[in-house]
């Protein structure tokens, strides 16, 4: 009863006593990101050139869809570290986001700056997985007078293959499910949960089937797999 009575004294001393940094990642790992915001953005005031609060800055801009605001953040982490792979990767990402909301004329204007911050972030970190993933998807969005191109995408997922199997064969799935050759996606997708267990495969596999195959009972199988298995990380792709 003692002890109970000494932490119940003290405990708000040590809330009172977290730094600002503490209680803006708490709120930002709840996903508050008003409330996080706000206190990182006092922070950045008294310390202008902080990569950490900078990057958390940009991310909950980007949650808050505030595309604009995301690109002054992690413009401003480019220019301070312009080695890191991530921010070359972020900016190209929201400037994507970005092009989703303007008229044609301008996103075809932005598409060459998008291409080269993912291009950027591979020349620095040749293993950077999600800017193949994002150059993917955007030779599969843009029209082929924009340089959209089925080669191009499977170029960057032949990559993936040397990098990541499972990412490989997804990607393969992906693109073979974009064009309408569901049983090759089909086949792509089982060769990622063969090699990998892969959750993400998995359910790409259960959603080609009840959506596009129209075989909603493979669907239910391939899900109640996934759920009866404890072989299977939570967070594995």
């Amino acid at each position: 009863m003692k002890q109970f009575l000494i932490v119940f004294l003290f405990l708000p001393l040590l809330v009172f006593s977290q730094s600002d940094f503490e209680k803006a990642q708490y709120f930002f790992e709840k996903g508050k990101w008003q409330q996080s915001q706000e206190i990182f953005e006092k922070i950045v005031k008294k310390e202008p050139s902080d990569l950490i609060v900078l990057e958390r800055l940009g991310d909950i801009a980007g949650h808050l869809k505030d595309w604009d605001k995301a690109l002054l953040y992690y413009g401003k982490l480019k220019k301070i570290k312009p080695s890191e792979a991530d921010f070359h990767f972020k900016y190209g990402g929201v400037l994507g986001m970005k092009a989703l909301q303007v008229n044609k004329f301008k996103a075809f204007g932005m598409i060459d700056d998008i291409k080269a911050s993912f291009e950027k972030a591979i020349q620095l970190d040749p293993k950077h997985i999600e800017a193949r993933w994002a150059l993917i998807e955007l030779y599969l969005m843009l029209p082929g007078i924009a340089g959209g191109s089925e080669s191009k995408a499977l170029k960057y997922s032949n990559e993936l293959l040397k990098i990541s199997p499972v990412d490989g064969y997804l990607s393969r799935g992906h693109i073979d499910e974009y064009f309408k050759r569901y049983k090759n996606a089909e086949q792509q997708y089982k060769k990622a949960i063969t090699i990998g267990n892969s959750r993400k495969a998995y359910l790409q596999l259960a959603n080609l089937y009840k959506n596009k195959m129209n075989q909603p009972q493979k669907a239910s199988e391939i899900l109640d797999t996934l759920k009866n298995s404890n072989s299977i990380p939570k967070k594995n792709i």
